[in-house]
């Protein structure tokens, strides 16, 4: 994550190589991880979410696990940052 603020929205970029299957598999990969940020609430700033072949045969409901635990860890990366500097 990149802070920005002169965002007022998340700007998200999904990173889903051909390893992860053909372009069926992949965009409905990226459907499912877009509606998954979509409903979360993270901070204003760009976002760049990168999927192994793994994700590709993965419930919903492990990739919204996945995405929630990835954003609790930026939220603690963040919080020690700010705290730093």
């Amino acid at each position: 994550m990149v802070p920005d603020r002169s965002l007022t929205t998340p700007q998200v970029a999904f990173a889903i190589g051909r390893a992860v299957g053909n372009a069926v598999v992949r965009n409905r990969l990226r459907r499912q991880l877009r509606e998954i940020m979509r409903a979360r609430p993270v901070e204003p700033g760009l976002y760049l979410i990168g999927a192994t072949p793994a994700a590709a045969g993965s419930s919903f409901a492990l990739l919204s696990s996945t995405v929630d635990d990835l954003i609790a860890r930026l939220a603690v990366k963040q919080s020690r940052t700010a705290s730093s500097g």
